[in-house]
């Protein structure tokens, strides 16, 4: 392939990856502004200068467009996960460690998405099977593996474990956000107790 080709092939990759960013751009505001029931694809298409062509030669639904988002945000905080797992000293400070650095990231997300107090949570589908969704399930799965193979927690069953903890985290964190004001350390301190100790490890409530 000759010099200019190469210079092509590339300007075409970086206009499919600035097109693609757009049209993901557009959807966070617009889920954010209108809500994901009641936002359209032309909606989306309307904020990104794009015509309808060229958005369906990315996505054929705001259903994969979302899958898509939520793909993002998984790969952005997969390194705060694994750095979590590095600086962890036993199984619990892990589990508090992800549990609390997840829930900070979901109200950071929650607050760039959100306008006029419409929360994405309360209307947008549960991703579940995108591939980077998928790695963080295998990452969680993985420190747990290295925390049992050192003797730091019993041995029990690791697909059940990790995703027993992801479905407490990912159901308390859209409780959570409900919240005004969010409260990631509580709601942290409240998950870890539970999995670990069942009730009798939950924070009791003053009233």
């Amino acid at each position: 392939m000759s010099e200019i080709a190469l210079l092509n092939a590339g300007k075409r990759e970086q206009t499919k990856l600035a097109n693609r960013q757009a049209i993901l751009d557009a959807a966070r505001t617009v889920f954010g502004e209108l809500g994901y029931e009641t936002a359209t694809v032309r909606d989306i298409i309307r904020r990104t200068g794009l015509s309808v062509g060229a958005f369906y030669n990315y996505y054929r639904s705001k259903e994969e467009v979302f899958a898509a988002l939520a793909d993002d945000g998984a790969r952005r905080f997969r390194p705060i996960l694994h750095a979590e797992f590095l600086k962890a000293v036993d199984f619990e400070s892990y589990l508090r460690g992800a549990i609390k650095a997840y829930f900070e990231f979901i109200v950071a997300e929650d607050q760039a998405w959100a306008k006029e107090e419409a929360h994405l949570a309360d209307a947008a589908p549960y991703a579940r099977n995108t591939p980077e969704m998928m790695a963080v399930h295998d990452e969680v799965r993985s420190a747990f593996a290295s925390v049992m193979e050192r003797g730091l927690a019993p041995r029990v069953d690791l697909d059940y474990l990790a995703t027993a903890c992801i479905a407490i985290a990912r159901d308390v964190g859209e409780e959570m956000l409900k919240r005004d004001p969010p409260d990631a350390a509580g709601a942290a301190d409240f998950c870890t107790g539970l999995i670990l100790h069942g009730l009798a490890g939950v924070p009791r409530v003053v009233r």
